[in-house]
């Protein structure tokens, strides 16, 4: 841990494990240090910065309450990878690597707004609806059922990299092997359940005059109806992005298997980052509220991604209790996507991309009039946290296992 805060008007104090926060996510910190229905403590991961309402890779333990912008908006977002036994010298040459990655995008659909043609079929539609009725219908929609098994865009990313050394030189013990990763969530629906949700705990909160430092840190009683149907709908989020991110890795498998046709997969890691969940903590059972941070209990395996240029790691957890058991779920931002798009250039991105294939910087999309025109760099290795210094900060809450460099990025 690198910091712990306790001020006046603290009804907790702020334990963080990133060193430099930006003053957005202090704040925020302190917003939640404050807040009525949270316990014991605030958690920030190394990875922390601003995000809407608590910080992305924050953490907290609400007593009988769940607030939905302490989830966030992408419910489900989470991590995929899996080892194969194929040496990463058969990956070597830069065309072998361009001809897999085109025909991964001829099976899953890539980027903001972009889904299959068709409905997907799946029983976990029909189950949720027979189970919730009309209210169901609202999250189980045409568009859902299009994006089943799609990436989505901003920082989503489908990548093929190879292991390497913890200590970043050399390579592992039997050699670089050659692992399957994605990155991504409930798509639109999660987006969906966030926002009526915490419209829903606005006026209930307004009602009952409940004093927050921030009206995005709206929260539910979870013995309400409201709270109850957050949590319930929040689970089927989970289920979805467990499934998008299951088909989407069936994909890269088969597409691997036509240009590697003798390849074996030994082992697969799914994870959430973006969700809640009731556990134990300090004597009482509590909502856990994790925001872009992942579950890092004693020998539970994780995965902490870094940008499209840089290392991921595999990861066993630790068990701190300081962290609610939690760790990193990823690099973090240190620069917002406009600043990243106005202030990068576009060299020194593509120098920081060199020996990775990946697709060329698009034109910004975003709503800032001072990027319009320009390319966007949002996700470009620059615009995040180091990696290798996130790792090193929370060495107390994980064990780093296996090193995970790109050989190809695909990003939505």
């Amino acid at each position: 841990m690198k910091w712990e805060k306790f001020e006046e008007g603290y009804s907790m104090p702020i334990k963080s494990w990133c060193e430099n926060c930006e003053d957005g996510a202090v704040k925020q910190a302190e917003n939640l240090a404050k807040h009525p229905a949270l316990f014991h403590h605030v958690a920030l991961m190394p990875d922390a910065h601003q995000g809407y309402g608590m910080p992305i890779g924050g953490v907290v333990a609400a007593d009988n309450a769940v607030i939905p912008a302490a989830v966030g908006v992408d419910i489900g977002c989470g991590m995929i990878a899996t080892e194969t036994d194929i040496p990463a010298e058969r990956f070597a040459d830069m065309s072998f690597r361009r001809a897999f990655q085109e025909r991964l995008k001829e099976r899953i659909p890539v980027g903001e707004g972009v889904s299959h043609k068709e409905s997907q079929s799946w029983e976990g539609f029909e189950s949720f609806i027979g189970n919730n009725g009309e209210r169901a219908l609202l999250w189980t929609k045409g568009r859902d059922r299009k994006n089943l098994g799609t990436l989505g865009g901003g920082n989503h990313f489908i990548e093929l990299q190879k292991s390497t050394a913890i200590d970043g030189a050399g390579e592992p013990e039997g050699g670089a092997k050659v692992w399957l990763m994605i990155h991504s969530g409930s798509r639109n629906m999660g987006k969906r359940i966030e926002e009526h949700y915490h419209k829903i705990a606005d006026r209930m909160c307004t009602r009952y005059r409940v004093a927050l430092a921030d009206k995005d840190l709206a929260f539910l009683p979870i013995e309400e109806e409201a709270g109850h149907h957050y949590f319930t709908d929040m689970l089927f989020a989970l289920r979805y992005a467990k499934e998008n991110r299951r088909r989407m890795m069936e994909a890269m498998k088969e597409t691997l298997a036509e240009f590697v046709p003798d390849v074996n997969f030994l082992r697969t890691i799914d994870i959430h980052h973006n969700y809640a969940a009731f556990e134990e903590h300090f004597g009482k059972k509590v909502c856990v509220h994790r925001k872009g941070a992942t579950s890092a209990k004693l020998d539970e395996i994780g995965i902490i991604p870094g940008s499209m240029g840089t290392a991921s790691y595999i990861v066993r957890g630790l068990g701190n209790p300081d962290s609610f058991m939690s760790c990193s779920h990823g690099a973090g931002r240190k620069m917002s996507r406009v600043a990243a798009s106005m202030n990068l250039t576009v060299e020194e991105c593509d120098k920081a991309m060199e020996g990775i294939v990946c697709e060329r910087w698009g034109k910004y999309t975003g709503f800032s009039r001072k990027v319009k025109g320009k390319l966007d760099l949002s996700e470009a290795p620059q615009a995040y946290k180091d990696i290798e210094s996130v790792i090193d900060a929370e060495r107390d809450l994980v064990e780093p296992l296996v090193r995970l460099v790109p050989l190809a990025s695909l990003k939505g």
